[in-house]
C-alpha cells in the first residue's frame, strides 16, 4: 500500500508508490552515442581554450596550462557568480538583492575523455577529492564567501553541457536554503540531545539493515527513509565529522573506492544512468551579525555526506505544486537491489 514518509532532517514529505514498484530494468533509458574528444576544450592540449588554471595535480614540468596534469581546476568560462568586486547587500520593496559575487569552477576530473567515475582507480578518485578538499579550504579564506557547493553533473539530463569527465563548485555569499534547513535541524537536536542526528541516523538504520546499501570500514551508503527519488542514496563517514575539509587522504581514498563500488552497482542496476552528486558540508567559518551561530557547535552537531541523485524520473504538476515527491521504488527495494548486483558488471 503506497505511504507517506516524512524527512526529519529535510523537512520533506515523499509519496512512497509502492503500487508502481518499478524495477531497475524499467528506469533503463537509451543510450546516448560515444562523444570524440576532438574539439573538447578539457583534453590535452586544448588548456588555452580554458581560463588560466587555479590548480594542477600531476604536471611534471611545473609549468601552468600544459599537458601532463592529472586532475585540473579552471574558472568556468561561463561564470554564474564572479570573484572580482565588492559585496553589496540591499532591500528592494518587500526583496532582497545581493550582488552576484561569489566563485564558479571546474575541476576536470581527468584527462581521459571517457574514463568516468566507475572506470578510474580509486587514486585517481583520491586525487579529485583532494581537488574538492584543496579548493574548499582556499575559497573559504575569502570572509565574502559563506558556503562552496561542490558537486557533478553527469549527462544532459542531469545538467552536464560538457561530456568530458568534470565536477564544478560553485561559492556563494549565502548558506543555500536546503543547507540551512539542515543545518537548523542539526542544531536543534544537539540542542535537545547533544547528538548528532546523523550520527543517530547512522546508528538507527545499521540497526535496521533494510535501507543500508553498503557498507565499508568508514563509510556507509543509506537509502534515505523518505527517498524523493528511486535509488537516491547518501554517503555518509561512519566516524562524526563535520567539515569534507578535515578529511584526511587515506580517508579520500576509502571514499574513491566505495564510490566507484557504487556507481559501478549503479550501471548495472540503471543502465549508466545520468546523475548528480552533491557535497554537504559545513558552511565558511565566517561570524556575521544577526546570523545563527552555526559555527559554535556545529563541530558537533552537523555530519558531511554526499547525495547522489539518478536522474530516471521527472517532477511533474503534482510534485511543483505539492512541495512533495512521488518515488515508486521503495527505499528498502533500492538496498535491496543494490546489495545484490556486484560491482564488476556481472549479474549476481
Amino acid at each position: 500500500m503506497p505511504e507517506l514518509r516524512f524527512d526529519p532532517i529535510r523537512r520533506r514529505w515523499s509519496i512512497i508508490a509502492t503500487e508502481r514498484k518499478f524495477r531497475p530494468h524499467e528506469f533503463a533509458q537509451p543510450q546516448p552515442e560515444t562523444s570524440s574528444p576532438e574539439g573538447c576544450p578539457f583534453e590535452y592540449g586544448q588548456e588555452a581554450a580554458t581560463p588560466p588554471e587555479i590548480l594542477a595535480y600531476g604536471r611534471q614540468n611545473h609549468q601552468p596550462n600544459t599537458p601532463g596534469w592529472q586532475v585540473r581546476v579552471v574558472p568556468n568560462k561561463f561564470p554564474a557568480l564572479r570573484i572580482e568586486g565588492e559585496l553589496t547587500r540591499e532591500g528592494v520593496g518587500i526583496f532582497d538583492r545581493v550582488n552576484g559575487i561569489g566563485a564558479h569552477e571546474v575541476i576536470i576530473e581527468t584527462p581521459n575523455h571517457h574514463a568516468e567515475v566507475a572506470d578510474r582507480s580509486p587514486e585517481e578518485l583520491q586525487l579529485m577529492f583532494k581537488a574538492w578538499r584543496e579548493r574548499l579550504t582556499d575559497l573559504r579564506r575569502d570572509i565574502r564567501i559563506r558556503y562552496v557547493l561542490l558537486f557533478k553533473n553527469k549527462g544532459r539530463d542531469a545538467g552536464a553541457s560538457l561530456p568530458h569527465p568534470h565536477s564544478q563548485l560553485i561559492a556563494t555569499p549565502i548558506i543555500p536554503t536546503v543547507v540551512v534547513e539542515e543545518l537548523n535541524v542539526a542544531r536543534n537536536h544537539w540542542a535537545h540531545k547533544e547528538r548528532c542526528i546523523f550520527c543517530d541516523l547512522i546508528h538507527q538504520e545499521k540497526a535496521f539493515g533494510d535501507r543500508v546499501a553498503l557498507e565499508t570500514e568508514h563509510f556507509i551508503l543509506l537509502e534515505p527513509f523518505a527517498a524523493s527519488f528511486p535509488f537516491e542514496t547518501w554517503i555518509l563517514p561512519k566516524q562524526h565529522s563535520h567539515d569534507f575539509a578535515l578529511a584526511s587522504d587515506a580517508l579520500l581514498l576509502e571514499l574513491g573506492k566505495v564510490l566507484r563500488d557504487f556507481l559501478r552497482r549503479i550501471r548495472q542496476l540503471l543502465a549508466d544512468p545520468p546523475y548528480n552528486l552533491i557535497l554537504h558540508t559545513a558552511p565558511s567559518p565566517h561570524p556575521r551579525p544577526g546570523q545563527p551561530q552555526y559555527w559554535t557547535t556545529i563541530e558537533y552537531d552537523y555530519h558531511w555526506h554526499i547525495e547522489f541523485v539518478p536522474r530516471i524520473t521527472r517532477i511533474a504538476g503534482f510534485e511543483w505544486g505539492s512541495g512533495y515527491a512521488i518515488n515508486p521504488t521503495p527505499p528498502e527495494e533500492a538496498a535491496r537491489f543494490l546489495r545484490e548486483a556486484t560491482s564488476d558488471g556481472e549479474q549476481p
